[in-house]
């Protein structure tokens, strides 16, 4: 990986000496199809002209090109040789002119990481499928190219395909004589050029608009899947969300739509949730749902659209010169994805979504060392590749919500609209947004980006009250409080809101909206009001920030959570209380009784299951291990009790069937999840479809109720690509030492599995019932993780060295496994800073990133265990 690396130094001293008039690329992939033969990696043939211009004639530079082998080079009809010019990674150009041509002729690697052109056998059938993925920088594994966001240029794309396959990429396209060509792009990055190909199912449609102008818009769109899974795919829901985004967006930028066609690809293996890659946006097929799912499915679907949508113009149109402002896109695409979602489609609840899961990971991410701040310093692209993490995601849009707050909304949406008009098909710096929005809002934008986005770290705000003589509010005050490793107090827009009990419910009956600035600041409006039962600080969910309780509102919770009338205030409170838990505040065991009793009465879907999974981490993580097995049977009762008094054929019902399979342990439990599966047991409305079937048998996997042999007979019954990544999970999650010692053989030793199986089997070997198992290899681990970091790529090396960090030791070894990491820590200063988990930034290392609910995984290593 070294090799591969990219400095922002040598980024910027090519930037400013090149650049790229256009790139023509021809790719045959007709070797796609057929057996493996010979040795080494199945290649394609990748011919590629580019023309730039050099402002120094004379000079030197080079090309971004991984691949297996270049068979011709030649630079302003100057042929060079391969063997002293190119280095597997970088080919050398000496000697430019002010106007030049190269070609490069090369052969490429399939991928079976999901980085480039990745290569999948459907084995439902046997097809073969294709798509690339690139971000940041693996368009260089098949094409060469100057790999860095601000050499933009328009590209052109001719692809040879095996006979019966479609093709796609960005422009339209049309084929002649098996031969794909497409439309010249607009100026883009690198990154973000895309081809997808095979015998996908395709589904078209098309959007219309009548612009300001009097004139037209016609957006082709169309959908696709693998053929296996087209009996599932639900294009017209797809398509209704993206033309009511297409809509919601061109009302609010003012700026058409710039790439032509949308289509939308649900590839199989994919790394991501999604990338943004202009007139092909490529998705994780998990997105089509095989069985049935809660309406947050098709809520988190809807949002990841949207999303991807935002990116057209904040991301692709205008884009970052460097990974630094890789926040400026992803921020403003989470924050945008939220708005449009409430605003545009029939998931008018997203805000409280946004609250209880996306802040969730940035709250986490924004507490461990390795944390940053929104503006990160990117060193590399390792670094970059890193950095896509809950602060750039979650946190990013949480303070960008604070900034519309802080502006307003018509001033952000008018800066937004300069903006794209401003600097279309350029680059950007984080100074020119801010630019736009001192313009549109009047406001001085230097300070509050200098305290929200140039520091790390989350406030505490706790309400302070005093009751006068006559019991009303004499004074009350919100205290901010910081961490001693991130001390910045920042200015803050919120609402707070009183709420007392009336008729039994718990409602509010008064609110203000104010500045907090400072470590005490006293709201004034709300003075004389009859004293509350509760003060909510971040009414609302204007600020990112912990909100705290005093003693009365927390007494007051504790009897009358689920009495709250309002959803949001709800999952505020429930928030709250689950950060309280996390930063030891409230006791593991108390969070969970809170659960037992109130989550049963929760209306929104996603923020039950929100807390079905805070209250398994809390029973895992955080409560005391003598108290595990007594907290575990209990989760499991109460699982069960809603599971049968939920409305038969609910989505509370499918929720709390998976919540009690995932807590499921007692041999009754297991022996319901067993009948269920084979008949002999029924729960009146439950449909126990192939999905749930896969979810019920994990646990009986890992608890020794389901052997290979059964696990065989289920992967004959759902014989597809999601079914057999259900069996390696499940047949890794067995509990036995010779199990894991294959699994850690299969991930750790050999490179033999697919990216999506390496990821399987991780998640099966990583158990919190079999820590006694899984004991032995905290000191495999930190013997394997840094060969494994310099043979693999960055993808797998992540999966694999966060996926298998020790964070489930047991009591005796808890102390060991946080020695153990700091020795490693210790030995290894000239380690990767990556590899360290010191994160971009620079900050303490040893803790890691978990994965986050969002668009794309988070960086690594390991998980936290401060509060063990």
């Amino acid at each position: 990986m070294p090799g591969e690396n990219l400095s922002r130094d040598e980024a910027r001293e090519r930037a400013a000496l090149l650049s790229v008039d256009g790139y023509e690329v021809s790719l045959d992939l007709r070797s796609a199809v057929g057996d493996d033969a010979g040795e080494g990696p199945r290649t394609f043939r990748s011919l590629t002209t580019i023309r730039f211009r050099c402002n120094e004639p004379g000079a030197s530079s080079f090309a971004d090109l991984i691949a297996p082998s270049v068979t011709a080079l030649s630079l302003n009809g100057r042929d060079l040789d391969p063997g002293a010019v190119f280095d597997g990674t970088r080919i050398l150009l000496e000697d430019l002119a002010a106007e030049n041509e190269l070609v490069v002729d090369a052969r490429c690697a399939y991928s079976r990481t999901g980085e480039g052109m990745h290569r999948f056998v459907d084995p439902e059938d046997g097809e073969v499928y294709l798509y690339t993925q690139y971000e940041p920088a693996d368009a260089r594994r098949v094409f060469a190219n100057f790999e860095q966001p601000d050499l933009k240029a328009p590209y052109r794309f001719e692809v040879r395909a095996p006979e019966g396959w479609t093709v796609w990429s960005n422009g339209a396209g049309t084929q002649t004589d098996g031969v794909w060509r497409f439309a010249e792009t607009k100026p883009i990055s690198t990154y973000i050029t895309c081809v997808v190909a095979g015998p996908y199912h395709y589904v078209t449609d098309s959007y219309t608009r009548e612009l300001p102008d009097g004139s037209r818009l016609e957006i082709p769109l169309g959908a696709l899947c693998r053929k296996g899974l087209a009996p599932y795919f639900d294009a017209d829901d797809i398509f209704l969300v993206t033309k009511q985004g297409l809509d919601f967006f061109h009302e609010h930028f003012d700026f058409p739509y710039p790439f032509g066609k949308y289509d939308q690809a649900f590839v199989p293996e994919y790394n991501l949730g999604a990338m943004e890659n202009p007139g092909l946006v490529t998705f994780r097929e998990e997105y089509i749902f095989r069985g049935k799912v809660t309406r947050s499915s098709y809520e988190s679907r809807a949002n990841v659209i949207l999303h991807e949508m935002a990116h057209m113009w904040f991301g692709d149109l205008v884009t970052m010169e460097w990974w630094d402002d890789l926040w400026l896109k992803e921020s403003f695409a989470d924050f945008m994805g939220a708005f449009a979602l409430v605003g545009a489609t029939r998931f008018e609840d997203g805000w409280i979504t946004f609250a209880n899961r996306r802040k969730a990971w940035a709250y986490r991410a924004d507490q461990l060392p390795s944390t940053h701040p929104v503006t990160a310093d990117i060193r590399d692209l390792q670094d970059a590749k890193l950095n896509f993490d809950g602060i750039t995601y979650a946190k990013g849009a949480s303070v960008l919500k604070q900034l519309v707050a802080y502006v307003g909304q018509d001033a952000f949406l008018e800066g937004a609209r300069r903006y794209f008009k401003r600097h279309a098909y350029g680059n950007t710096r984080l100074s020119d947004l801010l630019a736009v929005l001192a313009e549109t809002s009047g406001r001085d934008m230097g300070g509050w980006a200098r305290s929200w986005l140039q520091t790390a770290g989350v406030n505490a705000l706790t309400p302070q009250v005093v009751l006068d003589a006559e019991g009303r509010i004499g004074e009350l005050a919100v205290l901010q409080e910081a961490a001693e490793s991130h001390p910045e107090l920042r200015p803050h827009r919120v609402a707070i809101g009183l709420y007392r009990l009336e008729d039994g419910a718990l409602v509010r009956y008064a609110r203000a909206e104010t500045d907090v600035d400072g470590p005490r600041t006293v709201v004034a409006e709300l003075a004389g009001q009859p004293a509350p039962g509760l003060v909510l600080v971040n009414d609302d969910d204007l600020t990112y920030c912990k909100t705290r309780f005093d003693a009365t509102s927390l007494a007051t919770l504790r009897d009358h959570l689920g009495t709250m009338t309002d959803p949001l205030a709800r999952a505020l409170c429930w928030s709250a209380l689950w950060n309280m838990t996390r930063d030891a505040l409230l006791n593991a065991p108390d969070f969970i009784d809170l659960v037992t009793r109130f989550a049963r009465r929760e209306s929104d879907i996603g923020v039950l299951q929100m807390l079905h999974a805070w209250a398994g981490s809390a029973l895992v993580n955080y409560a005391p291990p003598a108290w595990r097995e007594t907290g575990g049977k209990l989760l499991a009762e109460v699982a069960l009790r809603d599971l049968r008094e939920a409305v038969p054929g609910s989505e509370q019902q499918l929720a709390w069937a998976r919540f009690h399979a995932s807590v499921a342990s007692a041999p009754e439990d297991l022996a319901l999840l067993a009948g269920l599966l084979d008949g002999t047991e029924k729960i009146d409305g439950l449909d126990v479809d192939q999905e749930l079937r896969w979810v019920l048998l994990e646990p009986l996997a890992s608890h020794g109720r389901a052997d290979e042999r059964v696990l065989a007979a289920e992967l004959a019954r759902d014989d597809t690509a999601s079914g057999k990544r259900h069996q390696v999970r499940c047949l890794a999650a067995r509990p036995s030492a010779a199990v894991k010692a294959q699994a850690w053989a299969q991930v750790v030793e050999s490179d033999a599995l697919s990216n999506a199986l390496v990821e399987a089997t991780i998640a099966g070997f990583a158990q919190s019932s079999q820590r006694e198992l899984t004991a032995p290899y905290t000191e495999k681990y930190f013997a394997a993780i840094e060969g494994v970091w310099e043979r693999r790529s960055i993808q797998i090396g992540m999966d694999v060295v966060r996926g298998l960090f020790p964070s489930f030791p047991t009591p005796q070894d808890a102390a060991g496994t946080l020695a153990a990491t700091d020795a490693w820590l210790a030995s290894h200063e000239g380690s990767a800073p990556a590899l360290r988990g010191a994160g971009p930034a620079g900050a303490g290392g040893g803790a890691a990133l978990s994965p986050g609910p969002g668009p794309r995984p988070a960086p690594i290593f390991g998980q936290h265990l401060s509060h063990r």
